[in-house]
């Protein structure tokens, strides 16, 4: 298989990810886009690392599945407090943090 073809799903699910953050009102849907962010991040890592021959990109994959791990346990504490206080994880609703 060619490079080509991983970068243009990574640009698709990168771009499907993007749309989803910023075209969503619910809480999960978000989450959901950024690990479809995330994962294109992770496609991109593994396709360069084995298309030099090296590990590297490998290693960086595994720690960007990491960081989206503890990611999504702590978006949904947010997503579940903010249903428990509005019952709702409509994000427009949320503006309480506004100063």
């Amino acid at each position: 298989m060619y490079l080509s073809q991983f970068l243009v799903l990574s640009a698709v699910l990168f771009s499907i990810g993007v749309y989803g953050v910023l075209a969503r009102r619910n809480g999960v849907l978000v989450l959901m886009s950024i690990e479809l962010i995330l994962n294109a991040v992770n496609i991109n890592l593994v396709a360069f690392g084995a298309f030099h021959g090296n590990i590297a990109g490998e290693v960086f994959a595994l720690f960007v599945i990491a960081v989206a791990a503890a990611e999504v346990g702590v978006g949904l504490a947010i997503v579940l407090l903010i249903y428990r206080n509005r019952r709702s994880v409509d994000l427009d609703q949320v503006d309480t943090m506004r100063g």
